[in-house]
């Protein structure tokens, strides 16, 4: 299979689907790839849809013939990342390597682990000491030697929790807006008067498709631009505003959560990343701002 357009997106999660609806907006074709080959949305006629697993590095080769940028999107279950996700990203290099393409992956921030509430910036250790902080840092690791050596031109951009159109498995996703909306009590967790980054995900597609189209993007690690670092109380305060009345929550600590992971194996994995909303997340977008400009969405809008 040959792909006639220059972009191909693997995954159609809630940041593959950002980034279409970014290259939609411009008027510019791309190609999704999961492995269903179904989606839940109608797609822009601008979008083509394949069926592949990406698993399979022939399979990869196969869908990303032929393009300029991939971007990898696509993930293994939230609970499973330590033993599927280095095989998925050695897949996807593999793949992408042997089509000549440019690689961006869209990341996040987990390998860093803990720092006592300090801004994170790209040149932090990988000092994680959870499960899927080591499998972030790992393919981290397999991506830039993989640059290194020659294989395949690769550019990582990493961005705080989301929210926005799509995003529900988030602190401040789909789920936390409905309830908002409908009167009902959302879950939180941690210690909300804290400061914490969060990442509006058009934001994030646009940074990502910003360091594609640039050469001094690849073989580096970037923190995407986020509005003003507030906390997740004065975030809620910016939603009771929007929908004009309070919004009604309950936190969420680490035995609540571990009586619902009893069920839930997705629940029982956020447990280990509570830390986060433990002491102060700030993150630092400093390289980005100097190379590329930083105009990311207030919070408010």
């Amino acid at each position: 299979m040959n792909i006639n357009n220059n972009y191909v997106i693997l995954g159609t999660g809630q940041l593959g689907l950002a980034i279409m609806d970014e290259l939609t907006a411009q008027g510019i074709p791309v190609t999704l790839v999961n492995r269903s080959g179904r989606v839940s949305e109608p797609l822009p006629t601008t979008a083509t849809l394949i069926q592949a697993d990406v698993n399979n590095p022939d399979e990869v080769e196969r869908v990303t013939a032929g393009a300029n940028i991939v971007f990898m999107c696509a993930q293994p279950a939230y609970h499973q990342w330590p033993e599927k996700f280095p095989p998925l990203m050695a897949s996807v290099i593999e793949g992408v390597a042997r089509t000549g393409a440019k690689l961006v992956f869209g990341s996040n921030l987990y390998m860093y682990g803990p720092t006592d509430g300090q801004p994170l910036h790209e040149e932090l250790p990988y000092a994680a000491e959870t499960r899927k902080g080591k499998a972030r840092a790992q393919v981290a690791r397999m991506l830039l030697e993989a640059h290194q050596q020659g294989r395949v031109q690769v550019t990582i951009g990493r961005a705080a929790d989301f929210y926005g159109p799509r995003v529900t498995d988030s602190a401040v996703g789909d789920l936390l807006f409905e309830a908002a909306v409908q009167g009902k009590t959302a879950n939180l967790s941690g210690d909300i008067t804290l400061l914490h980054t969060y990442t509006y995900i058009r934001d994030f597609a646009r940074a990502l498709l910003t360091l594609s189209a640039h050469e001094e993007a690849y073989g580096r690690v970037w923190h995407v631009p986020n509005a003003e670092t507030i906390s997740t109380q004065q975030f809620l305060h910016l939603l009771e505003a929007e929908v004009g009345q309070a919004v009604k929550y309950r936190l969420a600590g680490r035995v609540m959560l571990w009586v619902v992971g009893l069920f839930n194996p997705a629940a029982r994995e956020v447990i280990e990343m509570l830390y986060e909303f433990e002491e102060p997340f700030i993150v630092d977008h400093t390289r980005y701002a100097a190379a590329f400009g930083a105009n990311p969405t207030p919070h408010k809008e």
